[in-house]
């Protein structure tokens, strides 16, 4: 069995999050710049065994997909198409960011810190992954 990874897509900055081998502990990974995603899965999948990819689906409030959906569904498809053998899930992100910066602030990291935007994407993407996970301990 492999890791789940969880991305949470962003135009400028990619978070990536992971579980341990046994899918147990979700944990940030890194940011990558988001023109570089492919290039780094590539090298990480060559390295860990992963079965499923969690992207993160972008909401409204009122449901509706968020504008960019619009980069996401191909990034998705690309996903599929260059990792045939990992399962691509696309998971509610509603409200990652913000318990990310309440997270951190939590946390009591400094000031400067806090502004560290790649800092946000990798604890958001984080989240995501543990709420996908929560909601497979549901599912049960």
């Amino acid at each position: 069995m492999g890791r789940i990874l969880a991305i949470d897509y962003g135009t400028k900055r990619t978070g990536i999050a992971v579980t341990d081998i046994l899918r147990i502990v979700p944990g940030g990974l890194t940011t990558v710049p988001t023109h570089t995603i492919f290039s780094f899965l590539s090298d990480y999948f060559s390295k860990e065994a992963v079965d499923v990819i969690v992207v993160g689906y972008p909401l409204n409030m009122d449901g509706e997909e968020a504008a960019i959906m619009k980069q996401i569904r191909p990034f998705t498809e690309k996903l599929k198409k260059l990792f045939p053998d990992k399962s691509v899930v696309m998971f509610d992100e509603r409200f990652t960011s913000v318990m990310a910066q309440r997270a951190i602030l939590d946390a009591g990291i400094r000031k400067m810190a806090r502004r560290n935007k790649a800092l946000v994407d990798e604890v958001s993407a984080c989240i995501l992954l543990e709420s996908y996970m929560d909601s497979l301990k549901h599912d049960l």
